[in-house]
């Protein structure tokens, strides 16, 4: 008996022994066990280390670009303020190729934006707006001729078929040509009406009947959703696309439908106040040149802002607005549509005095004062201006380089609508 209680711990000790050992076997990382890996990756972890970081391309932040809106292209003008002949399109195209301002896709736009690529130093994004099908039959053809990329901003319910869709509005079918062919297709709401709250608006009901009522509350916040949401969604389920920009109706809208906007995924916003756009131009209030058979000047007088090239320009170092003094300030509000615009040139440095260039959106290259003394440039406007917003460019040399700076600020909308000067409002 003595012997067996001997031998039995014995035993037990040698098959804890095996044990132990046998799980030292199983731990040990085998070919193509799960281990092996954790193992190779512990051992490759400080080559991975050395490996130098993938960094953004460092973009050109000095570059601007032009964005034009149009709408209709007839011979015959019965709309001026939304048509133009397809004449003069292709005229303003062949203007374009022939100063070297190149023409990109909207997505290379806001890319730069994002700074993920460059854009040449001066550029233009061609975009369409509502769908009509002479943007189809008529500027389509023209753009290729050109070989331009361009952007088509379709509000859903003017689409043929749709409840405000006539026998002049672009079909589903087109719009899917159109995409195949790498034309850019983005939002302008469901409808096409002021997007703010209270103002009356034309509501489709069921069936497709249709009544005025100023909406409020949750019946606006219902409609508006349709509106900047809806549309977006449309667009993308029937043409398997993504949204990512949506162009403002009228150009009216507030802080609640930019909100809306951001939430729903739109990257930019869009309206038809132009305005070269800059890398630091904010991304939901991208100004646009809306080119009119009534405003001829409007397109040349965008041009000439950011100026004429064969190619190969010299380069120029942007200054930015807010390491200037400037009159109006940068993103002001003023009172007056006489404004005297003001810029100190002080932080540039040395100012060549015969260098110093003033353009002003709506009036062009303008003969602006310099004060060599005290490097203030001015200019006092003596026709009121009659857009809303107002963009100011500064040009001059220093120390042999051309420096320019830019700003932009907005007029009352009463001042700005007002009359072309004090002189000619006659009261009978």
């Amino acid at each position: 008996m003595m012997i067996r209680f001997a031998i039995l711990p014995l035993l037990l000790a040698l098959n804890l022994s095996m044990c132990k050992k046998q799980q030292a076997v199983t731990d040990k990382p085998q070919p193509g066990s799960s281990a092996a890996p954790e193992t190779a990756a512990a051992t490759a972890a400080p080559v991975a280390a050395a490996t130098p970081k993938i960094k953004k391309p460092v973009v050109d932040q000095t570059a601007q670009t032009l964005i034009f809106c149009y709408h209709r292209l007839v011979d015959k003008i019965r709309y001026p303020g939304t048509e133009i002949t397809p004449a003069a399109f292709e005229a303003q195209m062949k203007e374009l190729k022939d100063k070297g301002i190149t023409v990109i896709p909207m997505q290379d736009l806001l890319a730069w934006k994002r700074g993920e690529k460059n854009i040449p130093p001066r550029c233009a994004v061609v975009t369409f707006d509502d769908g009509w099908k002479s943007q189809y039959e008529v500027g389509w053809p023209i753009m290729k001729k050109y070989g331009y990329p361009f952007t088509l901003f379709i509000y859903t319910e003017g689409v043929r078929g749709g409840a405000l869709g006539g026998g002049e509005a672009i079909t589903w079918e087109q719009l899917a040509e159109l995409r195949d062919n790498g034309v850019d297709i983005q939002a302008h709401s469901a409808t096409h009406q002021d997007l703010r709250e209270g103002h009356n608006v034309t509501v489709i009901e069921p069936g497709g009947k249709r009544s005025r009522k100023k909406l409020t509350g949750a019946d606006y916040e219902k409609w508006i959703q349709n509106e900047v949401v809806g549309c977006k969604e449309l667009l993308e389920q029937r043409l398997g696309i993504k949204v990512n920009c949506f162009a403002v109706p009228f150009g009216n809208y507030n802080e609640h439908v930019k909100e809306l906007a951001r939430n729903a995924g739109y990257e930019a916003m869009f309206t038809v106040y132009g305005q070269p756009i800059t890398f630091t131009s904010p991304m939901d209030a991208i100004g646009r040149y809306a080119i009119e058979a009534n405003k001829p000047k409007v397109f040349a007088d965008a041009v000439n802002m950011i100026g004429a090239s064969s190619g190969g320009g010299t380069a120029v170092a942007e200054v930015g607005a807010k390491d200037l003094t400037t009159q109006p300030a940068d993103g002001e509000t003023v009172r007056t549509a006489l404004p005297l615009i003001k810029a100190n040139l002080s932080s540039v440095g040395q100012i060549e005095p015969g260098s110093v260039q003033m353009r002003v959106s709506g009036l062009g290259l303008v003969p602006a004062n310099f004060d060599p003394k005290t490097s203030a440039v001015s200019y006092q406007v003596p026709q009121k201006l009659r857009e809303k917003t107002c963009t100011v460019i500064v040009s001059a040399k220093s120390e042999g380089k051309k420096v320019e700076t830019h700003w932009t600020f907005g007029i009352e909308e009463a001042a700005a609508t007002a009359g072309s000067s004090p002189a000619t409002a006659v009261k009978k």
